[in-house]
């Protein structure tokens, strides 16, 4: 059940909404736009903020769905394997070949369905660092980083460890916004690069 679980929240998680929603509002290939991501984060550089916000609620969701269907119907060993296989789809989707979204949508799904305080500290995270500083990867990469901390810092050291290769991954994925934030030409949310 396990391993079937883990295959349907992959399978669920690799379901490209960013894409399918700028295509279905006609706005063309979202991997031919800004950075050629399928997130939220480039479906607003197409400057349709619907679309970016319907890809947002989708790309959480998908997370969300995945660790309460698992949790209602196997337990909470099969929620946190169901939240990371969403994840992993999402990064990794087959439906395109295996390159995917940086998971951050995702991961703050799941997070929120797993341990809903954790979600609200790191969702509050990611809103204060986006309107400080107005760079979404900053703030990806800084909740990445503080959702592990929270997790021990709320008494949930299981799930620590879940968030910590989220984590890692979406670190790896954010490899060249790490290097344009270190040379200062990261682009602010709502630019068209």
């Amino acid at each position: 059940m396990l391993i079937l679980t883990a295959l349907l929240s992959y399978l669920l998680g690799s379901i490209p909404f960013g894409l399918l929603i700028t295509r279905a509002f006609g706005l063309g290939d979202l991997r031919q736009i800004g950075s050629g991501n399928i997130g939220a984060t480039n479906v607003l550089r197409t400057g349709n903020k619907l679309a970016a916000l319907l890809t947002l609620i989708c790309d959480v969701g998908k997370g969300a769905f995945a660790v309460i269907v698992a949790r209602l119907t196997i337990g909470e060993s099969a929620a946190q394997i169901a939240g990371f296989a969403a994840f992993l789809g999402h990064c990794y989707p087959l439906y395109l070949g295996f390159k995917g979204g940086k998971g951050v949508a995702t991961f703050l799904g799941t997070v929120l369905a797993l341990a809903w305080p954790i979600g609200i500290a790191v969702c509050a995270t990611w809103l204060a660092v986006a309107a400080i500083f107005r760079i979404s990867s900053l703030a990806a990469l800084i909740v990445a980083l503080l959702a592990p901390l929270y997790a021990l810092a709320l008494g949930a050291a299981p799930l620590a460890l879940g968030l910590a290769a989220m984590a890692l991954l979406i670190f790896l994925r954010h490899r060249a916004n790490i290097a344009r934030l270190r040379a200062g030409s990261e682009p602010r949310i709502g630019s068209k690069t």
